[in-house]
């Protein structure tokens, strides 16, 4: 129950929800999460390179993360009028700036990663 003087929260708007809910189901999918990683450690990348660069990737999954991602506006595809075409994708602001997002996940690993290997050999222990 609300205090008088406790204001009620601000209504959560639903569109700020419903892409909150779908960047994290997007994230969660480790090839978004591998893909964003390493076009930001490699920059431009043509698909083959990626393909390269994240191991267990099959064609069709990365065609799909980038498409899901380039429609979400974290990456930027460019297509080179060649023959064979020659297509590189690239991280825009957006990305760059997820990616900078889920860095805090990196650092919050790196500082309890004792904690949690403890607490799994402890309940692994259980009979």
């Amino acid at each position: 129950m609300l205090q008088p003087e406790q204001k009620s929260p601000d209504p959560v708007d639903p569109r700020v929800e419903m892409l909150v809910n779908e960047l994290i189901g997007r994230v969660a999918d480790k090839w978004t999460l591998l893909v964003l990683e390493e076009l930001e450690e490699h920059g431009t990348c043509r698909f083959t390179r990626l393909a390269q660069l994240v191991p267990g990737i099959s064609q069709k999954m990365l065609t799909q993360t980038l498409r899901a991602m380039e429609r979400d506006g974290l990456v930027h595809r460019t297509v080179h009028p060649v023959i064979p075409p020659k297509v590189e994708y690239r991280l825009t602001d957006l990305g760059r700036s997820l990616g900078e997002a889920f860095c805090g996940v990196w650092h919050w690993a790196e500082a309890h990663l004792g904690e949690v290997e403890a607490a799994r050999a402890e309940f692994d222990g259980r009979d």
